[in-house]
Order: structure tokens, then sequence, then C-alpha cells
């Protein structure tokens, strides 16, 4: 068993990661105040000590802690360290993702720092954004007269009344509800604004922008270390996290057995952990993944300036799954600091148009080439560059046996990812990960006091979730989920489990495919089927130039851009009829809206089709 020390974004994080598994696992809070939905959790609530924990522990078959606490709640976080010391468990610290100390800020050690450098630098009129906790830390500052200091607290009781004890003045008191930060301090015209370095998860950036648009001055208290010190303590292993890969990675490799389905790393996220090694001569490094979390990836050796890390797919049957993915790091003097990125033996040399990458390059895709740049850039020396090259020693043997050549990709296999995550792709595995991930989330939707419509969002991965996102914004996080190439297996998932209003993101090539009644779109079973585009292109009345033109595209996102707006409008409603006419009889007795999505987030919608 598994508990989770919540009450905060990261632990609803850490409990929606959990809930993945289906299994039961604990989570506990100090009071009943935060909303979050658990279908497998058990909810805890009441402050626990360390003995607490440790009973806890022993009478629960605890075999793992999740300290998902506030980064400023120190006294837990040792309680949590003192009880793993003493039980002899692991501890993974979910912690928060920090933006760099810029130089603007004026940062504080603690509260006894702030209240000297408020001194120093003549703050008199004060908005703190420190919650109603530090109204006892900052006495020293607003009981003096000649100060005038304002704390913005949560709209209840509890509050208010922690704010009485201590005799603050009610009249400045302000609220989260009422206002945002920039108009608090528009109204207010304090000097300066306190605040704590709560990560990108509590608001802080949003604060920093607040602070500069409006020219007031930004002191912040620092965090805390983490782990705290602990005096006596033996130290349990304590590792750390920033987000919800990261997590469920841990966890699969401290309690393998609690996830059936192991999730593995893109060969771009191996490539860009070959790159960091190569420079670095580290055997473990972060990498920083698209969603801006940091995921920890074992190098297998540094010889000089060339790294290897070994592909490990988790539960994915992929082809690339236990290559070897190597990167080459040569510095070059640049004041500019670029990054040529290459591709050797075994990465494939792209030979038609339609892939998004320059005819004759490197096969490799965009994200894994901004992934490589921006974990270099910090990296590098002043006034260095770095040619880095990647290669992949059985590439060219595994590329000829995959539909790269078909797409005119040559002598090796391509550098791909969108998340940096790989997640199971066995039909059986996707669809028990599909089945268990749509019933938590329609748990969540149904639990939401409005009717909500749709119910579920499903999509083909992550480029296509964030645009549908923007079109759902009301719907929690749960009920995205990502179909990968098993349209029809979901949809029909959906109608088990009740669903009665679905929406469908899908890109153009999976469009295409299922609006042949092709169910499953993954490439090793269907290709782009050019005859039956070009049917669909003369159904929709595109002119003769459109119809010479999609006779020579390799790839269906190609259409994007080579057909006039007016074609390409007239043929995205065909696809869009055809797909529905093959979607919507999984779904009898539900409504279903399919939207089609280009590569720059453009959405064709025809709702109920």
């Amino acid at each position: 068993m598994i508990i989770v020390f919540g009450g905060t974004t990261e632990g609803r994080r850490a409990a929606q990661v959990l809930e993945e598994a289906g299994k039961p696992f604990w989570y506990s809070t100090r009071n009943d105040e935060q909303d979050v939905t658990l279908v497998h959790g058990i909810r805890l609530s009441g402050g626990m000590d360390a003995n607490d924990m440790i009973q806890f522990v022993k009478d629960h078959d605890i075999r793992l802690l999740v300290d998902a606490a506030h980064p400023f709640a120190t006294l837990l976080h040792s309680h949590i360290l003192q009880a793993a010391d003493q039980c002899h468990i692991p501890v993974i610290r979910f912690d928060r993702q920090y933006p760099p100390h810029d130089e603007d800020i004026c940062w504080c050690d603690d509260y006894e720092d702030a209240i000297r450098q408020l001194h120093q630098q003549g703050i008199t009129r004060l908005l703190a954004l420190t919650g109603v906790q530090t109204i006892s830390k900052l006495k020293g500052y607003w009981q003096e007269e000649e100060n005038t200091c304002w704390f913005r607290i949560l709209d209840r009781d509890q509050s208010r009344d922690i704010a009485q004890r201590n005799g603050f003045p009610q009249e400045r008191l302000v609220y989260y509800e009422k206002e945002d930060t920039r108009q608090l301090i528009e109204r207010l015209q304090p000097q300066a604004i306190l605040t704590k370095e709560s990560g990108v998860s509590g608001g802080f950036l949003e604060k920093v922008a607040a602070a500069r648009l409006m020219k007031a001055r930004l002191l912040a208290i620092k965090r805390p270390a983490y782990p705290p010190q602990r005096p006596g303590l033996q130290g349990s292993d304590v590792f750390i996290v920033n987000g919800r890969h990261g997590l469920r990675l841990k966890i699969q490799q401290l309690l393998p057995s609690f996830f059936e389905l192991h999730t593995g790393l893109t060969t771009g996220t191996c490539a860009t952990a070959a790159a960091i090694a190569a420079l670095t001569h580290y055997n473990k490094v972060m990498v920083r993944i698209p969603d801006g979390e940091d995921i920890e990836v074992v190098v297998d050796r540094v010889e000089g300036n060339t790294a290897t890390v070994i592909k490990h797919a988790g539960d994915d049957p992929d082809i690339t799954d236990g290559l070897e993915i190597q990167a080459v790091v040569a510095l070059t003097d640049d004041p500019r600091q670029e990054i040529l990125i290459r591709g050797g033996e075994g990465v494939g040399r792209v030979t038609l148009p339609g892939l998004g990458l320059p005819i004759g390059g490197p096969a490799i895709n965009e994200t894994p080439q901004r992934m490589i740049r921006e974990n270099l850039q910090p990296l590098l020396p002043k006034d260095k560059g770095a040619t880095v090259t990647i290669t992949v020693p059985l590439g060219r043997e595994v590329g000829a046996k995959t539909f790269n050549p078909r797409v005119g990709v040559v002598d090796g296999i391509s550098i791909v990812g969108t998340s940096g995550i790989v997640k199971p792709f066995s039909a059986e595995a996707w669809m028990q990960s599909i089945h268990k991930e749509m019933s938590v989330g329609l748990s969540v939707v149904r639990s939401m006091e409005d009717n909500v419509i749709p119910e579920i969002v499903i999509n083909s991965g992550a480029k296509s979730e964030h645009q549908m996102r923007k079109q759902y914004p009301h719907l929690p996080l749960q009920a995205f989920i990502h179909y990968g190439n098993f349209i029809g297996e979901t949809i029909r998932t959906a109608t088990q489990l009740g669903v009665r209003h679905l929406a469908m993101g899908v890109m153009i090539g999976k469009a295409v495919k299922l609006a042949e009644g092709n169910l499953d779109t993954h490439s090793h079973k269907v290709t782009l089927n050019k005859d039956f585009l070009l049917q669909m292109a003369h159904e929709a009345g595109c002119s003769e130039s459109s119809i010479q033109q999609i006779n020579t595209i390799t790839m269906a996102r190609e259409l994007w851009s080579i057909l006039p707006q007016d074609d390409m409008l007239q043929l995205a409603k065909v696809i869009l009829r055809h797909c529905y006419q093959h979607c919507a009889p999984l779904l009898p007795d539900g409504s279903l809206d399919i939207l089609l999505i280009s590569d720059e987030g453009e959405i064709i919608h025809l709702e109920n089709n």
C-alpha cells in the first residue's frame, strides 16, 4: 500500500497518478477542505505526527510514502521522514516546479530577513500574499504604527479567527475570491508585495507578473531546503520528482507490482539524456520534458564526449525497445551559444516532404530537437556552442522493419516523441489503461454540480489534447483520455461505461484512415490510401489543381499547407462525415462530436455531424 500526504495541487495530481493503477491507496490531509475525487483511493482526515504515521504504516502494511505537502510545511516533512526512517521504507517527494531566481526580485531567507529588508528599503505600505498562518510571523512589521499592511486570506471563518487571535485589523484583510492580484495592487497601491516561493502551481509566476505590471517591488521568501535537516536520523531513501510522469516512473521502480502496465521513455528523451551526459559526464541526468517536469534518466555509459542511453519502452512492444541511443557533443566557439543537431549512423534520413523536416536532414522530430537545445543551453560554458550528433548503432537494421521507408525515411529510425513518455501500446495493455482512466474521468465529471457536456473527451495524444482542452476548459484533467490508435475500442469502452456525451479530437493523418473505416489507425496495420483520399476530394468538389496537388503528397498532414482554404474546408467536412458514419454506431445511446485538428491548432467541428 501507498499513502500520499496531500492537501495541495501536487497531492491531487499524485492521487490522479495512483488512480491509474486501479488499486487502493491512502490519501491523507489535515482537514476535509480540499476537493479531491477518489475512486480507488481512501481518504484520511486529521493531522498526524511522526508516531501516528509510524503506527499507521505498521497497521496498514504501507510500503511507500509520497510527500506531496506544501513546500513550506517543514514540520510535516520532518514527521514523514522520521516515520520512513523508523519503518525503513522510501519516500517520494512530489515537489513543485520552480522558476529561476530573477534578479529583480528581493529574495528573503525567512520572515525575520523579510522584516529587516522591508525596514531597510523603507517600505511602509505592504500587501502580503503569504497566507493567514504568516500573520504572526510578520507581527514585527505590521504592528508598527507607521506601517500599513494588508493580508490576503481565504474567505472562511477559520482564517478570520486566526487573524483575530493575532490581533490583526479585520479591515485590512483581503480575500482570494474577491479580486485577482493585479486588481488588488491597483486598488491598494502598495509599495511592495511579499509572497512565498510557492512554485508554478502556487501561482508564483502570476504574482510576479502582476507586481511587474503595476510597478510594485516584489519580495519573496525562499522555500525551505528539502529534505530538512534531520539530526540523529539514519536517513531513509528519499527521491524527488516534480511531475506526474516522474512520480509514476519512480513508483514503477520502487514498487513494480503497483502498476500492471509500465510507462517508458521516448527515443527523443533518451537522445536528450545522452546529450546531457555527453556534456556533463554524469551517469544519471535530469531531462526536462515538454510539460516542464524533470525526469531522471540512467545513463548506460559515458566515454569522453560520447554517452549512451538504453531505450526502455516500459510495457509497450516498441521495436526500438532496448536500442542504444548515443550522443556525441563537440563544443564550438560561439558567443550566441547555438546548438547544431545532426543525425549519425542509424538515424534515418528524410527523402520526401510531409514530415515537417528538411529533405536530406536527419529524422529527428521538432520536439526532440527542442528538448535537446533547451536542456543543453543552460549547461554550455560561456561563449560556447555545440554540435550534437545522435547515433543509433542498430538503427539502420531496425528502421528497415518499420514503415519509415514508405514515408521517405531511409537508413535508420526516427527520433520521436511529443510528450517524452511512452505509454503501453499493445491493444490489451492500452485498452486496460483506457478503461481505468475513463472510469475515473467519468466519476469525476459526474461528481460536478452542473450537467457537463461533453462528459469525456478522447484524443490521439498530447498535441491534440492540448487543443481539445482549449475547447473544453470547464472539464477536469481526468476527462481527457488518449486513444492512441485504438479509436473503435475506445468508443466501445465509452459505451460500456455509459458515456452519454463524447467528443473526439483527431489529427488529419488518423482522420483520413478512420474515414475509410479503419478503427485501428496504427501504421503497422494501415497506411495512407491516396486513392480513397482522392475519392473524398472529388466528393468535396475540390478544384482540379487541388486534385493534382493531392497526387503528390506522402503524408496527409501536407493537405493543410498545399490546399486552398476553401478546398481544405470542404474536404475536411467530407472526411468528418465519413468518420462519423463509422464511429457513431459504436455509441448508440450517446451523442458524438468529432473535431479535426491541424498541426497549427486550427479546428474544424461538425457537431453531431
